[in-house]
């Protein structure tokens, strides 16, 4: 399957925010974004008024570089939250955040997604006992989720996760660092995702 393999920093500065693409450097001086808080490219630091279209395409960009997905992928869960009986902005959260490589970032066994994409496809993760290794899979709430046996020694999850008990678990998830298992206890609502994006400028956008 395609994916980006470019410079992930240069998406933050782009957006003109963090999207924590590079786990603790994200938080750290090393941040790309700290040092150049300005989009890459020659013309970069020039300031430049957005039409409506541009603010719609930046926040659709925005959310699909968070997530790690490319168009294609995006535009398909986009249509799955058309058909909800949800707000489509909060069904698409919601599909979005239920992703495994999402809840396993958020659990705190990865530094990023990009990492937690990382784990799933190598098969370090269990969904209910059962070996998952397809990233996208939907997570249903009350399902557990653990690392392997074999695979709790690896040192990029065992330094995830010291990371991670100095930061607050969100509260739709249920972690215990020591066995490296957690449960996805439900679907989070809108305002427990911390994403800084405009869904309804996305919305406007697939609606032309």
């Amino acid at each position: 399957m395609a994916r980006y393999t470019g410079a992930v920093c240069k998406l933050c500065r782009r957006e003109g925010f963090k999207l924590f693409l590079k786990g603790d450097r994200c938080f750290s001086a090393k941040c790309a974004l700290t040092k150049r808080p300005f989009a890459p490219g020659q013309h970069g630091s020039t300031t430049r008024k957005l039409t409506q279209y541009g603010m719609q395409l930046r926040s659709k960009q925005a959310l699909k570089r968070i997530y790690g997905l490319l168009e294609l992928q995006f535009r398909k869960y986009f249509e799955i939250a058309t058909t909800s009986s949800e707000e489509t902005g909060n069904a698409l959260m919601t599909l979005l955040e239920s992703r495994l490589d999402n809840v396993i970032y958020k659990m705190g066994f990865a530094s990023s997604r990009r990492q937690a994409r990382q784990l799933v496809n190598h098969g370090h993760v269990l969904v209910n006992g059962r070996k998952v290794n397809k990233p996208s899979f939907g997570v249903k709430p009350e399902s557990v989720i653990e690392i392997k046996e074999k695979s709790k020694g690896i040192v990029p999850i065992k330094e995830s996760v010291e990371a991670a008990k100095d930061r607050s678990t969100p509260p739709w998830l249920e972690v215990d660092f020591d066995a490296l298992r957690g449960t996805f206890l439900r679907a989070p609502s809108r305002d427990e995702i911390d994403v800084p994006v405009n869904l309804q400028s996305i919305i406007e956008l697939y609606s032309k």
